[in-house]
């Protein structure tokens, strides 16, 4: 899988919380509203505690949201940059569909930020990312779960997120709220 669509499906993923109530609705909003990722998105942060990660993350917005098969997800990204970020950074990332695992690998973050146009030292300060994604057609319907945890050179936590996303069998849509179509 490329990792252009693992971060779409992570940014559709990020907001996993997002996709979630999307997908069941504003009762799951209650569960998860202190790890929803601000924004419209179905992403979350993995725990409570984010105070010595080194990025916060303000707001993510995909659109649309939730992503669509064959469509183009404009992923747009706040959030403030704590500590500088320099080579040796990495990502786990595990992605699954339904209950099977499809992807797991640690990548350099310092090479991946070239897919959003960044590259190292990533320096402190307020930072704003725009990335368009053309999502296949050919997306298997299903649930998507996509993990990433991020860390520094010396093994600092940078930020950890979590998203779910579902594609429905193409039949299903006329059982999609009319809003989502």
């Amino acid at each position: 899988m490329r990792f252009a669509t693992t971060v779409a499906c992570l940014a559709a993923c990020l907001a996993a919380p997002a996709t979630a109530l999307a997908i069941w609705g504003d009762s799951a909003s209650a569960l998860n509203a202190g790890l929803k990722v601000p924004g419209e998105n179905p992403i979350e942060f993995c725990d409570g505690n984010r105070a010595n990660d080194l990025i916060e993350i303000q707001k993510v917005d995909l659109a649309p949201n939730p992503p669509k098969p064959g469509a183009t997800l404009l992923i747009t990204a706040t959030g403030d940059v704590k500590k500088t970020i320099t080579k040796g950074a990495y990502v786990k990332v595990t992605v699954k569909y339904g209950l099977i695992q499809l992807l797991s690998t640690t990548a350099d973050l310092c090479e991946q930020l070239g897919n959003v146009d960044l590259t190292c030292p990533l320096e402190e300060g307020q930072m704003t990312i725009t990335k368009s994604v053309d999502l296949p057609t050919a997306i298997p319907p299903g649930t998507y779960n996509v993990f990433a945890d991020v860390y520094s050179d010396d093994d600092e936590q940078i930020t950890c997120l979590k998203a779910t996303v579902n594609f429905p069998r193409p039949g299903l849509a006329s059982f999609q709220n009319p809003e989502e179509l």
